[in-house]
Order: structure tokens, then C-alpha cells, then sequence
């Protein structure tokens, strides 16, 4: 099974692993099938360069290196998945969430995740863990 990290499990991973469940630090740190985004990374960019997230002495710039040294693959973003977007139903208004959610359900991948919000979208596809 080949697993997609949400944005605040990755700021997790990083930084905060004690915020984990038992269950995602087992998938997280002992699987090699765990993948990261590049909409993660510009999400966070963003929020950072807003102000609205810190990243304890991290500067985003070294994000891919940290994901990496967690042993995390990086997804190809894909024209079809930004294409095919639009098929997404609009349970959820966050646009980097429902890429994600989309790019699990294309992919056919586990989101890890703890935004309760997502299981809308299980009858569409979507796997979930948390």
C-alpha cells in the first residue's frame, strides 16, 4: 500500500512526532511507501511567507531535504491530476486539502490524515488513516 502524507502530518513528522497516533508514526517512520506532495510544500510556503505557520528554525527551502531524511518519496504532481480536478465533489473548501484528496484517490493511495472533514469524500474513493 503506498501512503499520502496531509500537510499537517508532514509539519508533524518534522517537527512534533509526539503528535502522531501510534498508528501513523509505524506508517511514517518504518514504510518505505510514504509520499509526500509538492502541493505540501507550497502550502506551506505560503502560510509561511503569511505568517500564519513557523517551522521551528526550519526555512522552506529545506523542506524537500527534510522530507527526504525522513526517507519520504516525493509525487509526481501530474497535468491529469490539475486537469481532472474539477470531478472532485466540493465537500471541503481548502483547495490544498482537496488537491491532496484527489491525488490520493487518483493514485490509488492511503491518505494519512486527521482531518475528520476528509472521510466526505470515502464514498468518492478516498482512503483514510489516522
Amino acid at each position: 500500500m503506498k501512503y499520502l502524507l496531509d500537510t499537517h502530518i508532514f509539519l508533524w513528522a518534522l517537527i512534533s512526532p509526539a503528535k502522531l497516533s501510534d498508528r501513523c508514526k509505524e506508517i511514517v517512520m518504518c514504510n518505505e511507501d510514504v509520499y509526500i506532495s509538492p502541493v505540501i510544500f507550497w502550502e506551506i510556503s505560503i502560510k509561511y511567507g503569511l505568517g500564519k505557520i513557523t517551522l521551528e528554525g526550519i526555512k522552506p527551502e529545506e523542506l524537500l531535504t527534510k522530507a527526504k531524511g525522513l526517507q519520504l518519496q516525493t509525487l509526481e504532481f501530474k497535468n491529469e491530476d490539475a486537469l481532472s480536478f474539477y470531478r472532485l465533489p466540493k465537500y471541503h473548501t481548502d483547495p490544498f486539502d482537496r488537491m491532496l484528496v484527489w491525488q490520493a484517490i487518483r493514485n490509488n493511495m492511503v491518505l494519512i490524515s486527521h482531518d475528520s472533514q476528509l472521510a466526505h469524500y470515502e464514498p468518492d474513493g478516498l482512503k483514510l488513516v489516522w
